[in-house]
């Protein structure tokens, strides 16, 4: 992790992050129609808010999903209205990467270690939550949703944890100060 950054580098980092989900999310993310009222919305934007989480730490991460949340949603509202669960669930998102990453006490991620990470942040947030918030929000039964976002999430997982291998090893070289300071890189 960036544990080392001072405070402003790390709000930097946050920032470049959040602004990056945003784009991922609103502008290069796709709406996919199941049924009449079912849609699965996909898109890469929960990847800079996770690695937020694991190279910023919890409060970084956290900070990272609600920001691009709520500006992503100022920006470009998708069609619906605000909703405040899907936020919960964007804080979440780099909240609980951000705990492993300070429970681990900067060891070397290995592929499993991410996997899990990953796996359980998917399926706490992207599963469970959001599929209870979509439930709530269009009135329609917690099982009609699941099925989908379920299948979704399995196939999305292990692409989420090559990017961001791929990602964090590609940080910690371009930052490299860092990456001798800790042995948190992939």
């Amino acid at each position: 992790m960036l544990y080392n950054a001072n405070k402003t580098k790390k709000i930097a980092y946050a920032a470049l992050l959040t602004a990056i989900s945003i784009i991922l999310t609103r502008v290069f993310g796709t709406t996919i129609p199941i049924g009449s009222a079912l849609a699965l919305r996909l898109s890469f934007g929960e990847i800079p808010i996770i690695l937020s989480g694991l190279l910023l730490g919890p409060v970084f991460g956290g900070a990272t999903g609600l920001m691009a949340d709520v500006i992503g949603y100022v920006i470009n509202p998708m069609g619906g209205a605000y909703f405040p669960g899907f936020t919960v669930t964007a804080i979440l998102t780099g909240l609980i990467p951000g705990l492993f990453a300070v429970l681990r006490q900067r060891k070397e991620w290995t592929w499993s270690s991410l996997l899990g990470v990953i796996g359980l942040t998917n399926i706490i947030a992207g599963v469970l939550l959001n599929t209870y918030w979509l439930s709530i929000y269009f009135g329609s039964p917690f099982m009609a949703f699941l099925p989908p976002r379920l299948i979704t999430r399995l196939v999305l997982i292990p692409v989420y944890v090559v990017i961001i291998n791929v990602l964090t090893k590609m940080i910690y070289r371009i930052v490299p100060k860092y990456s001798k300071q800790n042995k948190a890189a992939l």
